[in-house]
């Protein structure tokens, strides 16, 4: 314990590491701040007890990624998931439309093309959902009767779009500014700081239901041992490697001896991170928000059908998440540009022929242990969420939650630990020297 006090004082000891963590501490400040102004013409209180009457219901979920924001429809209300699904898009065209290819590999002149791409695509998903969002309100009531739109007509309506989207572009810009100048991966701080938020309400939630008896105590106990469970398999698959042994061979240049020593290719069983769970909640969001908010008999239907809970919405989920496991996998990590400087710099997988075979091999290996890690994430981001409405607790951390926080916290960690070994000083993660992977940032 001591030593790891040590550690952690050395973090502040750096002083480009110190200033990166008050930059990111002072951004998540900023957006926890912007959560608190609510959008105009709203009746704050019938909205608060309409979300108390569809807590653990799609609408709940939605509430839940965006930090509390929607159910105060505050100027964050969209939160950042419009900037994913148009992250998401764009990833997808890229994979499709060669124009699009030949942009990603012009190196940073391509990529700062690609995300600017990216920003457009996000306004316009933003204006869309903010659209959507208030027609539906103008519509909804609360429990007692009360119209949550106090004035409704296209004066609301256009000032609800451009509120919310101005928003969404403020989260966006903040969670860049956080990749930059700060440590960690922003956008998935800003999804991380959404739901560690709303701990304290949701063990005072907790405790009230534990003192009425509406909540056995055995039950609870069971629950955090199974939340405490699923914490740990979580960093179990996320530090899991597959260690590929590899041999250089000798090579004498004038009077020097270069190569002839053994190292290995560490794959990781879970090489996307959280990023697939992220991806497939914001897919499956996107649809289903809009639905839930246009008062049509089929709409509310898909609606329904696309809820948590429902078997279309599991099975759909289960499948998006193993999807992008592979998808962003694909992205992240080629085979074939390993191969070639493997072959380049004389480095060779003992039985296995240097250049195409070298990579069918790689590539090989990644398919096989990559399909366990996204049955995984798959699993563990239902299981819970299943079990506690077997058992009817409306508890807080569902599979989805702890995979995000447990997740982005292990990158922001080793993002930090890296900055400490680069200057000599002693790391966090003792046995784990695995570089950080992020998926909208940079990468340290």
């Amino acid at each position: 314990m001591i030593e790891g006090l040590q550690s952690f004082q050395n973090v502040f000891k750096i002083p480009e590491l110190k200033r990166r963590i008050l930059i990111s501490a002072g951004f998540l400040i900023a957006y926890r701040l912007g959560a608190h102004v609510p959008t105009p013409g709203i009746d704050g209180q019938a909205l608060a007890q309409f979300f108390d009457q569809v807590q653990g219901t799609l609408l709940g979920m939605v509430d839940l990624f965006s930090g509390g924001n929607l159910r105060r429809l505050s100027i964050f209300a969209l939160g950042i998931m419009p900037y994913i699904s148009a992250s998401i898009i764009l990833q997808l065209l890229t994979v499709v439309i060669p124009a699009l290819e030949r942009l990603a590999k012009e190196g940073e002149a391509g990529r700062k093309k690609i995300t600017q791409y990216t920003r457009y695509g996000t306004v316009v998903l933003s204006a869309v959902q903010a659209l959507g969002i208030a027609y539906g309100l103008e519509g909804m009531r609360s429990p007692t009767g009360v119209s949550i739109v106090t004035d409704p007509g296209w004066g609301f309506r256009l000032l609800t779009v451009l509120t919310l989207t101005a928003g969404t572009a403020l989260i966006m810009w903040i969670g860049e500014q956080i990749s930059e100048k700060g440590i960690g991966n922003g956008i998935s701080l800003i999804i991380m700081a959404g739901i560690v938020v709303r701990l304290p309400s949701a063990i005072q939630a907790s405790y009230t239901l534990i003192t009425t008896g509406e909540l056995k105590l055995f039950v609870f106990f069971a629950i955090v041992v199974m939340m405490v469970a699923v914490t740990a398999a979580v960093v179990l698959m996320q530090e899991g490697q597959r260690k590929i042994p590899v041999q250089y061979a000798k090579r004498v240049v004038g009077r020097r001896v270069y190569g002839g020593q053994s190292t290995h290719i560490p794959l990781r069983i879970n090489t996307a991170g959280v990023i697939p769970v992220i991806f497939a909640s914001s897919l499956i969001l996107f649809p289903a928000t809009l639905t839930r908010f246009v008062p049509h008999p089929w709409m509310q239907a898909i609606a329904d059908a696309l809820s948590p809970g429902q078997v279309t919405y599991t099975f759909l989920y289960m499948g998006l998440i193993i999807f992008f496991t592979y998808f962003y996998t694909a992205i992240v990590f080629n085979p074939i540009d390993l191969a070639d400087n493997m072959k380049k710099y004389g480095g060779f997988i003992p039985g296995v022929r240097p250049g195409k075979k070298t990579a069918e091999y790689i590539d090989h290996t990644l398919t096989r242990i990559t399909l366990p890690g996204a049955l995984f994430l798959a699993l563990i981001s239902v299981l819970p969420d299943m079990l506690i409405r077997w058992f009817n607790v409306p508890f807080y951390f569902g599979g989805t939650s702890l995979l995000i926080v447990v997740g982005v916290a292990l990158d922001t960690v080793r993002q930090m630990e890296s900055h400490l070994l680069m200057r000599n000083y002693e790391g966090f993660l003792r046995r784990s020297r695995t570089r950080p992977s992020g998926a909208f940032g940079r990468r340290s």
